[in-house]
């Protein structure tokens, strides 16, 4: 009984999207809904979207409809807003008038050179996506529709200006010292080269620690979230620094799991990063100083 109900009441067909370059496409590694990783096919902005929409119905039946239509659509979902999505990219092909189909149909689809440029995000409160839904329109009864994610990664040029940066941080009387980093902006794979100087030490400093922080900010008044969360941590120093000291900072960024930052996206969110000095004394207090740095992708 519960198969003739499933086949009676269940989805009369199957849908497939498949892309034309699948073979020499290169795959994106991503963490699902599900929580499970995945692998989703990768594109850049102004690529062009290809392939076919194939629709297979079950043995014996056959489907009523008012049309066929693909969409390619860039989407940004807040969690505190499941559901709702704000679409920034809205693209639509007819594949098909109303009609009926009884045996497999094949649908090619093209959309050339598209405006994606805005990279996939999975955050904590907030994703942007890019999706392909087919939506197969019936009367009287529910649409019939099938989605294939994809993921959009830009890549930028270095900068033309590349400032270092040197700042002082102290304590009136009690700590004094000096910062620099050999730039300020950084790609996904560079390495943070620097070095601090103790200019007065007048605090027994028991040791010293280098962070990296993620700041992830969304919404607006009341549905205003900022997230940060330390990425990396290391130990610079351990054991108390001398006046005239220098501490040698060498820190790789590739192994880490990092974005570019963004700022504004859509009027939507912005992801920054922060490099964070913190300074621990032999009471176990923390004294911080926090420093963005811009991160940017290149190919």
């Amino acid at each position: 009984m519960q198969s003739l109900f499933a086949g009676a009441f269940g989805q009369p067909c199957v849908i497939s999207i498949d892309l034309s370059d699948m073979e020499s496409r290169k795959q994106a590694s991503i963490k699902k809904e599900n929580g499970q990783m995945g692998m989703v096919p990768l594109f850049q902005g102004q690529e062009s979207v290809t392939g076919e929409v194939r629709i297979d119905p079950l043995p014996g039946r056959k489907i009523e409809h008012q049309g066929v239509k693909i969409e390619l659509l860039g989407q940004i979902e807040f969690y505190f807003d499941r559901g709702n999505f704000y679409d920034f990219t809205s693209l639509v092909r007819e594949l098909d008038v109303p009609g009926v189909i009884h045996e497999r149909k094949i649908y090619p689809f093209e959309f050339s050179s598209v405006e994606m440029q805005y990279d996939s995000y999975n955050g904590v409160n907030v994703r942007l996506r890019y999706v392909l839904k087919v939506t197969i329109t019936r009367s009287y009864v529910p649409k019939i529709v099938e989605y294939k994610d994809f993921w959009v990664r830009n890549f930028q040029t270095h900068p033309d200006v590349n400032n270092s940066i040197k700042m002082e941080v102290g304590i009136e009387d009690c700590l004094h010292i000096e910062f620099e980093y050999n730039k300020s902006k950084f790609h996904l794979k560079d390495v943070i080269v620097g070095k601090i100087y103790f200019l007065l030490v007048r605090i027994k400093i028991k040791h010293m620690e280098i962070e990296i922080r993620k700041r992830e900010s969304t919404g607006s008044g009341a549905n205003a979230y900022n997230e940060s969360e330390t990425l990396a941590k290391f130990e610079i120093m351990d054991g108390a620094p001398v006046r005239g000291e220098s501490i040698p900072i060498r820190l790789f960024l590739s192994p880490y799991e990092l974005t570019p930052t963004y700022r504004n996206i859509n009027n939507k969110f912005s992801v920054k990063y922060f490099l964070n000095l913190v300074l621990v004394d032999e009471e176990d207090r923390r004294y911080f100083k926090q420093q963005e740095v811009v991160l940017y992708r290149v190919d």
